[in-house]
């Protein structure tokens, strides 16, 4: 063989061989396992869907998917894991989407950005909040509790999970809305705490998630006086929406969300996406769901992101408004 044209083959194969492992890779993936980063701690509501679904699509992919909790400044330290992981599928992250938006305007010095250092592969879920009391305080529903506020000044407390997070925000809402004046936020370092507060009646009311929140209202240790989606939910139907007691547009809504590094494969990004939306569908799945007051849903990267760039403009305006600053 002439030596040039020779030359010309070694090199057309040397590059085939470098090129040849990122498909092969694609086309046997997932061959080892997946990491599923969580930035919440064990209990809440991400961790319960997390670890349902990492059990689901580990059956589905044929690989287990192993739950990494990484908690704290609201999913941002998590954000920053994910963000500077290879993009190689094999580090994926499920996430409150709504925190995520609440982050970019609550935080100043975020390392990552919230939308270009991450490749959204499908939302799995929403979840509304609910509005809870102590049962043993006089307030059946949201304008008695309204009346109630603005007659007890003693009274006019309420907790959260911490500053800016959407319960703080659903709050704030109220408060606005209906006029309340002089209010005493009380921030929380997270929901368990929150909600022991409010068992003990140490405050008048809290936007509560829903698996505590649905938990306690059924066992009777809380009353719920509505929750904040745009229709009523299956885990508890006789509550009403806010939008029903009387607040038109009163809607805060925890989407959860799938996530990749930025620069993940598209046939990787295809292939997780298939496996969750297959999950969510799926009859146990459903059963979670329905016991811990969440809904599914699904969408494509493209949609998700639309849906991720549309919250970031919503929650900053809310942010603002709120004048919620992170301590």
């Amino acid at each position: 063989m002439n030596p040039i044209r020779r030359s010309l083959c070694v090199a057309a194969l040397s590059v085939a061989a470098i090129a040849s492992p990122p498909l092969v890779a694609q086309d046997n993936y997932p061959d080892k396992p997946i990491r599923l980063v969580l930035g919440f701690a064990p209990g809440g509501i991400s961790d319960v869907l997390g670890r349902a679904l990492a059990a689901e699509v580990s059956t589905i992919l044929g690989q287990q998917v192993v739950v990494d909790n990484r908690p704290g400044a609201g999913g941002s330290i998590a954000a920053a894991l994910v963000a500077k992981a290879p993009n190689d599928g094999y580090t994926i992250w499920l996430q409150d989407m709504t925190s995520h938006a609440i982050n970019t305007a609550l935080y100043t010095n975020l390392t990552y950005d919230a939308i270009k250092d991450f490749e959204p592969i499908t939302l799995v879920a929403y979840t509304p909040l609910m509005l809870a009391v102590h049962p043993s305080q006089p307030t059946k529903n949201v304008k008695e509790l309204v009346d109630y506020l603005k007659s007890t000044p003693n009274r006019r407390t309420y907790g959260s999970a911490g500053n800016g997070t959407p319960n703080h925000l659903a709050a704030e809402m109220l408060n606005q809305s209906a006029g309340l004046k002089d209010v005493i936020h009380v921030p929380f370092k997270g929901s368990a705490p929150t909600v022991t507060a409010l068992l003990s009646n140490e405050m008048a009311y809290s936007f509560l998630s829903m698996p505590p929140a649905v938990s306690n209202v059924q066992s009777g240790k809380l009353r719920g006086l509505a929750v904040t989606s745009a229709n009523r939910v299956s885990a508890a139907p006789d509550i009403p929406t806010m939008v029903e007691a009387g607040y038109p547009g009163f809607e805060v809504v925890v989407y959860t969300g799938i996530l990749a590094p930025a620069g993940t494969p598209k046939p990787i990004v295809d292939k997780v996406g298939a496996a969750f939306t297959k999950a969510v569908n799926s009859a146990r799945i459903k059963e979670v769901y329905k016991n811990i007051g969440a809904e599914g849903i699904t969408n494509t990267p493209t949609a998700f992101r639309a849906h991720m760039v549309k919250e970031i403009d919503h929650y900053a305006k809310l942010v603002k408004a709120s004048g919620a600053k992170v301590d």
